[in-house]
């Protein structure tokens, strides 16, 4: 089927959000990495998603994040607002609050921990995506979650107007064929070793952890299905393939993520808020022995790469709880 105009962008950057060393946001690390970032390649970014340490960020933070991206765009990249709740109410009013904040689309993540029902899935998807005139990307991740949503859901989610997308993290390609042949839904891949897997089936483009580091390759290999060049798509994925380990195969992605960009200079400390915590030193030891297996992919350069393991160490207690409000 038809896909609709795709108003989310293809190479989208799971933001992390930056730190000071006592866990409080740092805006000006924050506008920089987002400037990078787009610089870089990207044209979204989703802040406040899981990358981003949702689960620790206060509302005020949250939508701040939101005006702090589209200010720094400028127009240059789509803005979507992650995260969301378990708590549909709560979900409902975030959403409403990023629109206002200048959010060019919301992203909503099954409701983790309470673990609904698909009749309760269906029914806070509807109702998140009524609440709010923007696009809505699903976010299927029931490694986190404990729920997937299933096939039928999506036939029927598909049909809302407002639902426009999935993000995957499920890995079941069978399945994602099945609906992108019975909808009209988009495809992003939401597993960094799995871009090019996604795309070579359909998918639209990727929402991903290690575009922190280099959007630039996912740009390349974006562009490179786009005008159906298969080789050079291939040949990056594969360049890729070790920073993708480093930061997704040891620890939390945030924290490979942020470990990785303070040690090249990018961030002003490589904090996570707790219960997160930095690398322990076997763990820093094998991201760093990934890295160095890294040659010749585009826009990645290690040169200069320097890892501060005492700086990462830990993790930090924000000032205030993330679900006060």
């Amino acid at each position: 089927m038809a896909h609709p105009e795709n108003p989310f962008g293809q190479v989208l950057v799971a933001l992390i959000t930056p730190f000071h060393a006592d866990g409080e946001v740092d805006w000006a690390a924050t506008e920089k990495h987002i400037d990078d970032c787009i610089s870089s390649g990207a044209d979204g970014i989703v802040v406040t998603g899981t990358t981003g340490e949702t689960s620790t960020l206060t509302d005020p933070e949250k939508l701040k994040l939101v005006e702090v991206a589209k200010s720094v765009s400028g127009g240059r990249a789509k803005i979507i607002t992650g995260g969301g709740s378990n708590e549909t109410a709560h979900a409902i009013e975030l959403y409403r609050a990023s629109e206002k904040a200048g959010a060019d689309g919301v992203m909503i993540v099954t409701p983790y921990y309470n673990k609904p029902t698909q009749a309760g899935l269906l029914t806070h998807f509807r109702m998140v995506a009524d609440a709010t005139d923007l696009p809505v990307i699903l976010y299927d991740i029931p490694g986190r979650t404990g729920v997937p949503i299933k096939y039928e859901t999506l036939l029927r989610l598909a049909k809302h107007p407002n639902i426009l997308a999935v993000k995957d993290a499920k890995g079941d390609f069978s399945e994602v064929s099945r609906v992108l042949n019975q909808t009209d839904l988009m495809y992003f891949s939401g597993d960094d070793a799995n871009a090019l897997p996604h795309l070579s089936i359909g998918a639209t483009g990727l929402i991903g952890v290690t575009a922190n580091i280099a959007a630039a390759p996912y740009r390349a290999i974006v562009d490179a299905v786009n005008a159906g060049d298969l080789h050079t798509a291939r040949a990056v994925h594969q360049q890729l393939e070790p920073l993708v380990r480093a930061v997704m195969t040891h620890v939390p992605g945030t924290v490979a993520a942020k470990y990785i960009l303070h040690g090249l200079g990018r961030i002003s400390s490589p904090r996570v808020r707790l219960p997160l915590v930095g690398p322990e030193e076997w763990e820093a030891a094998l991201i760093e022995d990934e890295l160095a297996l890294i040659t010749d992919a585009p826009g990645i350069d290690l040169s200069n790469f320097r890892p501060d393991r005492n700086a990462a160490a830990g993790g930090a207690l924000p000032q205030i709880a993330g679900t006060t409000r």
